[in-house]
C-alpha cells in the first residue's frame, strides 16, 4: 500500500512538471509566431490560462490566452503597449512539436486595449499645442496658436471621436487668453491620430481618456496568429 501511495505521488509530481514544461514551450512558440506574423519590435508575453494545461494541449484548443505587446509603431504613431486576450485558440500540439513553422494557429475572438501616451498625442497635435490630462481623466490641450501673426495662448477640453482610419480630437470649451477675438478657434487645435493596421487585427470599438493618454479598445474575430 505504501509503495502504491509513493508511486501515485511520484506520478502526480511528474505530471505537474510535464504540465509546466509543456505550457512554457507552447507559450514560447505562440509568442514567436505572433511576433513574426505582426512584425513586432519585440517578442510579446504570452500566458495560457487554465489548469491543467495538458488537457488543453492534447485537445489542441486553448480557451483563453493573455498577450502583452510592448512599444510598437503603426502608421508613424508609437503605441505604448497592447494588452489583449485571445479566446478559443486552435493550436494542435502535434503541429507545434513536429513542424511549428507550418502550424495553423488561429483565435476565434480577440479583445484588446491599445495605450497611446499623451507624449505621442502631443507629437501629433498642431505646433505649439500640448496634450494634458485632468483629474477627471479627460484630455485637455494648452499652448499657443498663431493667428494673424500673433501668438495667442489657448486652452481647451478635447472631444474624442472614432473616425475612419483613426481618432479625431476636436476642442470644446475653448478659452482664449487676453480677450483676443479668434473666429472658429477649433480649426487651429483639431487633429487626427491615425490608428489602423493594429496587431491581432484589432478594430476600434471604443476610446476613452486615461491618466496615461488614450485607451483604445478593440475586437477582432477569426484571427490568424501565424
Amino acid at each position: 500500500m505504501r509503495k502504491l501511495v509513493v508511486a501515485v505521488a511520484l506520478l502526480a509530481i511528474v505530471l505537474v512538471v510535464l504540465d509546466r514544461v509543456a505550457v512554457v514551450g507552447v507559450q514560447r512558440e505562440i509568442a514567436r509566431q505572433i511576433e513574426a506574423k505582426y512584425d513586432l519590435a519585440e517578442t510579446p508575453s504570452v500566458q495560457v490560462k487554465g489548469i491543467p494545461f495538458l488537457t488543453q494541449a492534447i485537445s489542441g484548443r486553448y480557451e483563453e490566452i493573455s498577450i502583452g505587446i510592448g512599444k510598437t509603431e503603426r502608421e508613424g504613431v508609437q503605441l505604448e503597449r497592447i494588452d489583449a486576450t485571445l479566446y478559443g485558440v486552435t493550436a494542435p500540439l502535434s503541429d507545434l512539436i513536429q513542424n511549428a513553422s507550418a502550424a495553423e494557429i488561429r483565435a476565434d475572438r480577440v479583445t484588446g486595449t491599445v495605450v497611446i501616451s499623451r507624449q505621442t498625442l502631443s507629437a501629433r497635435a498642431p505646433r505649439g499645442i500640448k496634450v494634458e490630462g485632468t483629474d477627471r481623466d479627460e484630455l485637455r490641450v494648452s499652448g499657443n496658436v498663431t493667428v494673424l501673426g500673433n501668438q495667442v495662448p489657448v486652452t481647451a477640453d478635447m472631444k474624442i471621436q472614432v473616425v475612419q482610419g483613426g481618432i479625431r480630437l476636436t476642442p470644446t470649451n475653448v478659452k482664449i487668453a487676453g480677450g483676443i477675438p479668434v473666429p472658429n478657434p477649433e480649426r487651429y487645435i483639431s487633429f487626427t491620430v491615425p490608428v489602423k493596421n493594429l496587431p491581432l487585427n484589432l478594430r476600434i470599438t471604443r476610446v476613452k481618456s486615461t491618466s496615461e493618454g488614450l485607451a483604445v479598445q478593440g475586437t477582432a474575430s477569426d484571427v490568424p496568429l501565424r
